[in-house]
């Protein structure tokens, strides 16, 4: 019989990603022969060998990458009971771990953040600005509690899903564009600037890429980009143009740095949505932090 507890799958973990037996033990606050010990003690009840050194380096073998894939979720899950087992001391006290895209991260989530901090100061709240699809694969693995990400309609199996609120992408332009003059800007026209995409793993790059192939268009000359804040600057230049959402540029709109068009013949809606991962228990925390979203 295996005995496989949650520290030796720790090991595992910490190892890949220092390599050192000594730096796991001080992440651990363990001796180095206890580390050894539990090393060793897993290859003699697996019966394989799962830790090589290679110059002073401490490995996985194949067999140890088979185990490390299961204790990353192992993992996961025994930090994510903690967390759900502590919020239910009335709401004193406990954790709340947020993924979010950059656009909510950057123009809903700040005040809200404020308010519940200071109406609720005994719970921890971490948030992870990612790509939206980095943040659904974080709620499918279980690294965070709740992702907040702009993006078109979709569904998932594992993932329950509820809009917050409209997040409307639009034609942005320095009020010096050629374009800005035009009554009636075309899918022709917006192909034939040069154009700044976003980067590959963004919601906008795909809705962008989809309003292309739906008017059958192919940009002339583009920059990639994967910062929104230098798209905008970019763009600002007097050259360029880009998709942005509307959230991103009120700002620079009102100031005059932009001007802001709608999007011809764009037929894709997107959101913001709240996400959670439907194994996940839905406790009274994460309930009154919903509740703040709406």
């Amino acid at each position: 019989m295996l005995n496989l507890n949650l520290l030796k799958l720790h090991i595992v973990e910490l190892l890949e990603k220092h390599n050192k037996i000594t730096t796991v033990a001080d992440i651990l606050e363990l001796k180095q022969p206890t580390v050894t010990f539990h090393m060793k003690n897993m290859e003699r009840d697996f019966g394989v060998k799962l830790f090589e050194s290679r110059m002073g380096k401490i490995i996985l073998t194949d067999a140890g990458y088979a185990l490390l894939h299961y204790a990353v979720k192992i993992n996961a899950l025994a930090a994510e009971a903690e967390r759900v087992v502590l919020e239910f001391d009335t709401l004193r006290k406990g954790s709340i771990r947020i993924g979010a895209s950059y656009v909510p991260a950057t123009y809903v989530l700040p005040a809200l953040l404020h308010r519940f901090g200071k109406e609720h100061p005994g719970i921890q709240l971490s948030l992870f600005v990612k790509t939206a699809p980095v943040i659904k694969n974080m709620l499918e693995h279980h690294e965070i509690d709740i992702g907040i990400i702009s993006t078109e309609p979709f569904s998932a199996p594992g993932l329950l899903t509820e809009a917050i609120c409209a997040d409307d992408l639009v034609l942005i332009c320095s009020p010096t564009h050629p374009l800005v003059s035009l009554e009636n800007v075309t899918p022709e026209l917006i192909s034939s600037s040069p154009f700044v995409l976003h980067g590959k793993e963004s919601s906008t790059r795909r809705m962008t890429e989809t309003w292309l192939e739906h008017h059958e268009r192919r940009l002339s000359s583009y920059l990639e980009l994967d910062s929104l804040e230098a798209i905008k600057q970019t763009v600002m230049f007097g050259e360029h143009v880009s998709f942005v959402s509307r959230m991103a540029v009120q700002a620079e709109v009102q100031r005059g740095l932009l001007q802001m068009r709608p999007i011809p013949g764009n037929l894709i809606e997107r959101y913001v949505f709240a996400v959670t991962n439907k194994e996940r228990h839905r406790s009274a925390l994460i309930n009154q932090f919903s509740n703040y979203l709406y």
